[in-house]
């Protein structure tokens, strides 16, 4: 195992997640510094998040073409370009145009970075190193508002960006001397260009129909790339993988525990309605289930060998009702939403955790190991979103405030029961066992 090749996972993943959230803090400061309104400074996250989720099919299937050395300093290099680009923008459009560059880059790290792990570690590893990388995502996912909140504070919105760029540099050195450069042999058959065409109209239609009812031209969009992948011979989305019925069923679960992170957004909302907390101190009610976050995914981890990615996505998905249950209860105190935080936490760092990546890795064929960690990304980045959406959504309707958003978490506390219900599917230990052998 070369020596610091961890090291630049990680920090690749990290790097890529704290961008997905940490921008949020800098909303309203490029809305006053741009002059646009708030349907216009919404394009910076949604535009981010589009151009990640499409770039994710596209670069793992580049990665088990050509190797992932070259996909993933690539991605890096990527990600930094639109990262500078951000910083120097004289224009609000510019802004948009080098997110987009900054979205594509993230979209292949992660991905990529999993591949890597199945390639290079013993099935004995995998677990661990899966449940560090899933740590790593979820601790930047709610470490970026307080970060992004203190740079602005001892700084300006460009640092928020330009900090990626030292930290692009030491990936790319150490990349370069300590990834794989292991590619496929033999011709490679066309690139998918239909697929990818029709990819990126489809999640384009998801993300930009995602705050109102999904449009009908999802669905024939769908249909149109089910059945043009079926027919070419190297598809961008393997629509075999998807006749794995525990491949299906793990990709279910992660559109669930993209929901189930993507819940954590709107919590401040319930402490500052519900218990007067201010605005600027909201943040600081998430430390424990940061903390939190950070033990379960690397306690899942460690256990994940021994008791299975079952056994795992039940107790995470178990966790996740108690905490969201508890917190849409109200009348008793902050100290009751600050206990409920823990559970919470503790779920989100299971399921984002490795039990999904593993399952992918074992059951996927080693040639589209890549595109099969790319499709858990897509559906985790999609329940995030649909999260975001339908919250705010089911709160406006339950009249807002308080009771708002406390009958909203209790929707969400049932829709975690259901994807504990739904984990009932995946294999137990033993059998994945005897699968493996």
């Amino acid at each position: 195992m070369p020596k610091g090749l961890i090291t630049v996972l990680f920090t690749g993943v990290f790097m890529s997640a704290l961008d997905t959230a940490i921008v949020g803090p800098a909303i309203p400061v490029l809305r006053e510094t741009f002059g646009v309104d708030n349907r216009a400074v919404g394009l910076v996250m949604s535009v981010f998040v589009l151009c990640s989720l499409c770039s994710t099919a596209l670069m793992a299937n580049l990665s088990d073409r050509f190797g992932r050395r070259p996909i993933y300093l690539f991605s890096v290099s990527t990600f930094a370009l639109g990262s500078l680009l951000i910083a120097l923008s004289t224009s609000f459009w510019m802004v948009i145009v080098s997110r987009a560059i900054q979205g594509i880059g993230a979209g292949g790290i992660t991905p990529t970075a999993s591949a890597v792990v199945g390639d290079m570690f013993a099935p004995a590893q995998r677990g661990k190193m899966l449940g560090l990388i899933g740590a790593t995502y979820g601790m930047a996912f709610v470490l970026g508002p307080p970060l992004a909140s203190a740079l602005m504070v001892v700084a300006s919105w460009h640092w928020i960006f330009l900090l990626n760029l030292p930290i692009a540099a030491a990936i790319l050195y150490m990349g370069a001397k300590v990834l794989p450069h292991k590619r496929a042999h033999g011709p490679q058959p066309a690139l998918d260009l239909a697929g990818i065409a029709v990819t990126f109209l489809l999640l384009s239609a998801l993300v930009l129909g995602i705050t109102r009812m999904l449009d009908p031209l999802l669905g024939v969009l769908l249909a149109v790339l089910v059945q043009l992948e079926k027919r070419v011979t190297a598809p961008l989305i393997p629509m075999f993988l998807f006749g794995n019925r525990q491949l299906a069923t793990t990709y279910l679960l992660a559109l669930g525990s993209g929901f189930g992170m993507g819940s954590v957004i709107f919590l401040t909302s319930i402490a500052t309605h519900a218990y007067d907390v201010s605005a600027r101190n909201a943040g600081f009610v998430l430390l424990p289930l940061v903390v939190c976050s950070m033990l379960g995914s690397g306690g899942g981890g460690r256990m994940l060998n021994r008791v299975g990615p079952r056994s795992m996505m039940l107790m995470g998905f178990a966790m996740l009702a108690l905490g969201y249950g508890l917190s849409a209860i109200t009348g008793v105190g902050l100290w009751l939403f600050l206990v409920a935080s823990v559970p919470a936490g503790l779920g989100i760092g299971i399921v984002v955790g490795g039990a999904l990546r593993s399952i992918a890795i074992d059951e996927a064929p080693a040639a589209v190991r890549a595109a099969a960690q790319g499709l858990i990304n897509i559906c985790t980045a999609v329940g995030t979103l649909v999260a975001a959406a339908s919250i705010s959504a089911i709160a406006d309707l339950a009249g807002g405030g308080t009771d708002g958003f406390s009958k909203a978490y209790v929707l969400v506390a049932a829709l975690m029961l259901a994807m504990l219900l739904l984990s009932l599917g995946l294999r137990k230990k033993a059998d994945t066992a005897l699968q493996t052998a």
